[in-house]
């Protein structure tokens, strides 16, 4: 699978370096092809051509600032802090491929003919459809999602200095 990917934090010395290494490194270690752009206060470093977010399958923002994301638009996006790109890598590149398997799922759900969206219909216009019918479409309508909810609580991780001797390890 391809990804873009952009890591951004208010300084963009250390933690969005980190975070862009540790995709990339995890990224290929799994056999995904992956470009990182990392924005700070110094600028914006390996930014992303055109031709690789045309190319690429999802996005991957890890990113403690706003990140400018209309030239993302039509692909699958999925946010989440400098941390979880820092700590948890592998589930934003996870939820980033089970998000376009999703959406490839649903376009052949949609070719498959419209006799099941009819019979989803009546289910909502009497009422019986189900609290995960409703979840997968409230899912379905979020254009990006936050990986926060993967984050470890500071309180128990020992710091900075454990959490990168902990990674570099």
């Amino acid at each position: 699978m391809k990804f873009v990917a952009v890591t951004a934090c208010p300084t963009g010395i250390a933690h969005s370096q980190m975070a862009a290494e540790n995709l990339e490194t995890t990224a290929e270690e799994r056999g995904h092809e992956i470009h990182v752009e990392v924005q700070g206060a110094m600028g914006t470093e390996n930014e992303i051509p055109s031709d690789a977010i045309a190319e690429a399958d999802a996005v991957l923002i890890a990113a403690d600032t706003s990140v400018q994301t209309d030239r993302f638009d039509g692909k699958v996006v999925v946010k989440g802090s400098v941390k979880d790109g820092v700590n948890d890598a592998g589930g934003l590149i996870d939820e980033a491929i089970e998000r376009v398997e999703g959406d490839a799922d649903a376009a052949s759900a949609e070719d498959a003919g419209a006799a099941g969206d009819e019979a989803d219909a009546d289910d909502a216009a009497d009422g019986s459809a189900t609290s995960d019918d409703a979840a997968a479409a409230s899912s379905a309508d979020e254009p990006t999602a936050d990986a926060g909810s993967r984050s470890a609580d500071r309180s128990s991780d020992g710091g900075l200095v454990a959490r990168l001797k902990k990674l570099f390890s």
